[in-house]
């Protein structure tokens, strides 16, 4: 029985007679820590385990196998975990230089734009967070493509969890993890790569594997204990629930279907009748469609009524969804598709909460994959143009940051007028507010300068009057080279400014609205 002892002040008094704390223990107790008869069925499958002992590889065999079931035939559980993929991914991640060099910059996110599309980056960024969140974790092998153009021939292999595996005979040191080696700071050396997955049934010499240096392998799993070196699949503890979900429905369906299988009863309430007359009392007869027939005295006909499926149906599986959908941080109305209970309030406060998730799986991705993936990318491509071996190259100098798909606003006009106010009280600048909703700042000032027929310098200057609400220097007259300002233009715009300020306000606005 598990006790705690707590001190408790209390006061007394010396021979002087002044109050002096005194302390005394205290064994205090844990309602959670008690065993009962009640509740020792309930915790009887909890233990200490370790992180890695927990997630065995039995364990984790059986926990994916279960979870791809579902996924392959449940309709809520393969729609949640693509949903979450899409919203994570979108359209892909796009890369933003930050060097001094304009033309670095382009060339360079030209080049990995066109090298993602070749190795469908975004498509194997897909795969990998629904393997993540169906099977627990996710490989990518950075190998070298010959079949590739351009000047990097660098392509990420993804491999499902299974392909990283230890074969027993080989499992027997200290600092290994299945499928892994582990330094003495606990982390990964090397990788055990099988050379053919161990569930393919086409394909003969299993248990052959590659010891895989860990800089060359992609690992993505969500580490939720300490120590920790294999993931399971995200939706673990949503496994029963579906499973429930899904024979309630069977059961609902069937109760359903006998009741409407059974057309007619006949029953009697005449005296002296003896049901042995009838034979089978469970016999069937056919009828006739649109027959019409008479009845012996005494008899009647009736149906079954059908009260499947009921309200209860309806309510019982909003409530599974909304437990199934907490795992994975996601409001009801995007798991079930069904917003029709929501107003904006409760969907806006549903929503902060799922995108604060995506922002820091984003983020995760950005670290352990995308990083990673741009240092091997960009030493190679510098590599193949300076004549410098890709190891002696340093990344570190070329600072970047990711772009990824914005959100879509449930009320486009309150958002539009919120970045507006944000822009005219300086909490936020231009790049940052295009970079939420996935864009790059410069490319678009470029596109829209052009589609008016205007110098990007024209335009930002006009850009800067129609959100700031002042007068760009650049774009009016009366400013001399080098920025000085000619005294005789600014009077006469001072002149006309009181007559002109109401059509300038609203002509601002409109510009603002517009851009």
């Amino acid at each position: 029985m598990s006790k705690r002892k707590t001190k408790i002040v209390r006061k007394t008094h010396d021979l002087s007679g002044a109050a002096v704390p005194m302390l005394r223990n205290l064994l205090a107790r844990y309602d959670a820590a008690q065993t009962t008869d009640e509740n020792s069925r309930h915790w009887a499958n909890a233990d200490l385990l370790s992180a890695n002992s927990a997630n065995d590889p039995a364990t984790r065999r059986t926990l994916r196998s279960r979870a791809r079931y579902e996924y392959a035939n449940n309709c809520y559980c393969n729609g949640m975990v693509r949903t979450l993929a899409s919203h994570v991914i979108g359209t892909g991640p796009r890369i933003q230089l930050l060097t001094e060099s304009a033309d670095s910059n382009r060339e360079i996110e030209v080049a990995f734009a066109d090298w993602s599309k070749q190795v469908r980056l975004a498509a194997k960024l897909h795969t990998v967070r629904q393997a993540r969140c169906r099977d627990g974790e996710a490989f990518a092998l950075l190998v070298q493509n010959p079949r590739l153009t351009g000047r990097v021939r660098l392509y990420p292999r993804i491999m499902e969890a299974d392909q990283c595996a230890t074969p027993a005979q080989f499992l027997t040191g200290y600092y290994q993890v299945d499928g892994l080696e582990i330094d003495q700071f606990g982390d990964p050396a090397f990788y055990h790569l099988l050379r053919n997955h161990p569930g393919e049934t086409s394909v003969a010499g299993f248990g052959e594997y590659d010891r895989v240096p860990a800089h060359f392998v992609i690992h993505l799993y969500r580490e939720e204990r300490p120590g920790q070196r294999r993931g399971v699949p995200e939706i673990t503890p949503a496994l029963p629930l579906y499973a429930v979900l899904r024979r309630y429905t069977l059961a609902t369906l069937h109760k359903a279907e006998i009741a409407a299988l059974m057309a007619v009863f006949l029953k009697t309430t005449a005296s002296g009748f003896d049901p042995a007359d009838l034979g089978d009392p469970f016999q069937l007869m056919n009828l006739e469609r649109n027959a019409m027939t008479t009845l012996p005295e005494g008899w009647d006909i009736s149906q079954l009524k059908a009260e499947a499926p009921t309200d209860a149906h309806d309510a019982f599986t909003k409530a599974i969804l909304r437990e199934i959908a907490r795992c994975l941080d996601m409001p009801f109305n995007i798991a079930a598709g069904d917003s029709s209970s929501y107003n904006y309030s409760s969907g806006r406060l549903d929503h902060q909460t799922y995108f604060r998730a995506i922002e820091i799986d984003r983020k995760q991705f950005e670290i352990d994959c995308l990083d990673r993936l741009f240092a091997a990318w960009l030493s190679e491509y510098l590599g193949e143009s300076s004549g410098i071996h890709p190891r002696d190259i340093d990344t570190s100098r070329y600072p970047h940051e990711w772009r990824w798909d914005g959100y879509e606003h449930v009320d486009p006009l309150k958002e539009a007028n919120a970045n507006e106010t944000m822009l005219r009280t300086g909490q936020v600048c231009l790049p940052d507010l295009i970079a939420k909703q996935g864009g790059d700042w410069e490319v678009l000032q470029a596109k829209a300068a052009a589609a008016f027929g205007l110098s990007i310098e024209d335009y930002r200057a006009r850009l800067a009057d129609a959100v700031l609400g002042g007068k760009a220097p650049a774009a009016f007259p009366g400013q001399l080279p080098g920025g000085a300002v000619d005294a005789e233009a600014e009077d006469e715009d001072n002149e006309d400014g009181n007559e002109t300020e109401t059509e300038t306000e609203d002509a601002t606005e409109t510009e603002a609205a517009r851009v």
